[in-house]
Order: C-alpha cells, then sequence, then structure tokens
C-alpha cells in the first residue's frame, strides 16, 4: 500500500504520542507509519524514540504533509522519561487524546542457562513499557475526557512462533490493554490492540531472503505482503471517534494468516508455486 495522498482530517484537534517513531533512514517502519498517518489526519503528534534522529526523519515525512510533531528521545522502559514524555506533550499541545504504544524488541532468549537478562530485557521493552506510558497517559487523558490507547502487539502473541519471550510479551500487551478497558472506561478511556502480522518492514527486508518472503506471500490467504500503512490504517481508525465503541478488542493485521490451521499452512506451502528468486 503507497503512502496515502489524501487525508479527511478525522484527528482534527487529538493530540497523540507514538512510541517507537522513527525510522532509520529514509524507510517506513510500523511506527513511523501510524505517526504520518495520524499527523495526516489532524493530530499533533508526540515522536518519542530512543534515537533521537531516527524520530526527527519521521518529523520530517510529517512536516512534509502540512502536519505537526516534535521528537522526545528517551527510554520507554524508565518510569521518569515516560512521564516526561506525557508532561513534554501536555505543556506543547495542552492535551493528551492518543497513545500508541509501538516500541518491540524481538531477541532470542533461551530456557537453557541463566538467561534472565535476555528474558527481562524482552519483558521490559515490550511490556514495562506500556504499563508505564500507561501509568502517565491515562490521567491525562481522563482530564480532557478520555481517550484512546493501542497497542501494537503481533501475532506471535496469537500464535506460538518458537520465540519463548517474544510471544507471551505480545500476548501480556493484549492482555494489559483488556484490563485497562475494565479498570479505567468508565472515565473515558479506551484500549485496544492491534496484531501486526507478515508485514514487510525495513527490519523484515535486512532479515528476509527471497525465499521466505515467497513462502510467506504463499501461506496467506490474500497471497499478499502487508506493509507498515496496513497497520498505520488499523490504528487510526482504532483512534477515531468512529470506533468509539470499540475496546478491549485485538485486531489482527495480517492477511488471515491466524486463522490458518497448521496442517493446512503446510499444504498451502507445499502446493504453491515454485520458489522464484
Amino acid at each position: 500500500m503507497p503512502q496515502p495522498k489524501n487525508y479527511n482530517a478525522t484527528l482534527a484537534g487529538k493530540v497523540a504520542i507514538v512510541t517507537g517513531a522513527g525510522t532509520e533512514g529514509d524507510g517506513i517502519g510500523i511506527g513511523r507509519a501510524i505517526a504520518v498517518v495520524l499527523a495526516g489526519e489532524g493530530a499533533r503528534v508526540c515522536l518519542v524514540d530512543l534515537n533521537a534522529d531516527s524520530a526527527e526523519g519521521t518529523r520530517k515525512h510529517i512536516e512534509a504533509i502540512g502536519g505537526e510533531a516534535f521528537v522526545a528521545a528517551g527510554d520507554v522502559t524508565l518510569r521518569y522519561d515516560c512521564a516526561r514524555f506525557v508532561e513534554a506533550t501536555v505543556e506543547r499541545y495542552g492535551r493528551l487524546d492518543i497513545l500508541v504504544n509501538n516500541v518491540g524488541v524481538a531477541n532470542p532468549v533461551a530456557l537453557e542457562g541463566d538467561d534472565e537478562v535476555a528474558w527481562s530485557r524482552v519483558l521490559n521493552i515490550n511490556l514495562t513499557s506500556v504499563m508505564l506510558m500507561s501509568r502517565y497517559a491515562v490521567p491525562a487523558m481522563i482530564k480532557n475526557g478520555g481517550g484512546s490507547i493501542v497497542n501494537i502487539s503481533s501475532i506471535g502473541g496469537i500464535r506460538a512462533h518458537g520465540s519463548l519471550a517474544y510471544g507471551p510479551s505480545k500476548a501480556a500487551m493484549a492482555a494489559l490493554a483488556r484490563e485497562l478497558t475494565v479498570l479505567y472506561g468508565r472515565q473515558g478511556i479506551r484500549a485496544n490492540t492491534v496484531a501486526p502480522g507478515h508485514v514487510l518492514t525495513p527490519l523484515a527486508m535486512s532479515l528476509l531472503p527471497t525465499e521466505m518472503r515467497v513462502q510467506r506471500r504463499n501461506v496467506g490467504p490474500l497471497g499478499l505482503e502487508g506493509d507498515a500503512w496496513d497497520v498505520a490504517h488499523a490504528v487510526r481508525f482504532l483512534v477515531s471517534d468512529e470506533a468509539r465503541f470499540i475496546t478491549g478488542v485485538q485486531l489482527p493485521v495480517d492477511g488471515g494468516v491466524t486463522e490458518i490451521g497448521p496442517m493446512k499452512a503446510h499444504a498451502l506451502i507445499e502446493s504453491g508455486p515454485p520458489l522464484e528468486e
């Protein structure tokens, strides 16, 4: 899906924070695409990233389409930084309506040995950061009548993919959204989860050989790879007033991959066209 050329101001007057909003170079990762689409729809956006230069690249994309954003560099696993991101956003724009928790890491973790450090790192980045950002964002949202939180999880949190820490951390992101839904719904807070899968991002392009990408297309019901814009449009809908009656859901953005049973998936791969270079 190409970058959108037309927007409908569905988020005019809204203020958003997107974590993991940068992408190295001019590539379009999920965080960058989300921030650009939200800004294109009229939201003013705080771009959170550990790498300020990476987030600055996203700001330039937003500026190019006439949007408004600023960069807040820091570490979402540190509560003081999370508090600072929210304070800076409210100070600059006067309110907070949207939080998109997009930061994530997929480091390998082994069950054998003493790998607790690697385990803790994945859990801290993927899950604790969501709790910390929500801790400071929710009160700010309640002050202006409520708001919307979207956690960017993964189909790895729905189906096992052989990743000991990544899958459980992503599954817990959806569980945390559901708890926020119950705890703060009466105060106007909606919390949902988007679970991307088989999405082609700059990171995926650097890691996946051509034959693996062909297999990904073959196994999906649509025979397609998604991209970051597909994820961004799902987020745009969930944070908009159009989704005012939707909360606590997990939305796979995966071309239907999670709906295929494992034997059927294997059969699809085996019956697909020969792999091409």
